[in-house]
């Protein structure tokens, strides 16, 4: 009971109730908490305890869900990987012209890092973890599969050998994500323009290349 004073009437403090969380719920929150910690200070600087205490559970709960914090951080990079190269796929999934085709696979690439900054952050950040389940030289890979098959079209159109598609893919692919990356800090020139940056010199580099090529200098 309250106790009266001066006929005023003092009541218990109610003390704050924990939101209840379904597992869906709970397990969706921990992966955004982990994915803010992991991009912020990387995986080895990102703790359970950190991880428990901003999401407002015990530790036990982040074990519960994931097993501990390879298992969040292996789920939050399976994701970003998926949504990403998704985008690209996509992107790269037109009858287009090929020029529009990397103009779009480039926009793609610098949406995602422009509107998933922090998943970014973390598929470029190098881990332990990332060996076993996939980082940013995986990604890399596996674009450049989307894109090998486009490029062999072309050589075979031009007359080139088509056994270097694979090849050319891995560059083309590297110097985009590369480029995202610097563009990530320094955020200038603008997105479009710097996609179309990327496709000058990626098409016109493309457009002249040679049958044979050799090094100047020996």
């Amino acid at each position: 009971m309250g106790r009266v004073t001066d006929d005023v009437v003092t009541r218990p403090r109610a003390t704050p109730s924990r939101i209840r969380m379904t597992g869906k719920q709970r397990r969706e929150q921990l992966l955004d908490v982990g994915r803010a910690l992991f991009a912020e200070r990387g995986y080895d600087g990102t703790s359970i305890e950190e991880i428990s205490a901003r999401a407002g559970v015990s530790k036990p709960v982040v074990y519960e869900h994931f097993g501990g914090k390879e298992g969040l951080y292996a789920v939050v990079v399976d994701r970003e990987m998926e949504l990403l190269l998704d985008r690209i796929t996509t992107a790269l999934a037109s009858d287009a012209h090929p020029r529009v085709i990397l103009e779009r696979a480039a926009l793609a690439l610098l949406d995602y890092i422009e509107t998933s900054t922090d998943g970014f952050r973390i598929l470029v950040r190098d881990s332990p973890v990332a060996h076993s389940t996939g980082g940013f030289a995986s990604l890399i890979s596996d674009a450049a599969s989307q894109v090998e098959h486009l490029l062999a079209a072309q050589f075979k159109a031009r007359g080139f050998a088509t056994k270097h598609a694979p090849m050319y893919a891995q560059m083309l692919v590297g110097m985009v994500a590369l480029t995202g990356q610097w563009w990530l800090e320094v955020r200038s020139p603008k997105k479009a323009e710097v996609a179309a940056h990327l496709v000058n010199l990626a098409w016109n580099g493309l457009s002249g290349l040679e049958h044979k090529p050799r090094l100047t200098d020996g």
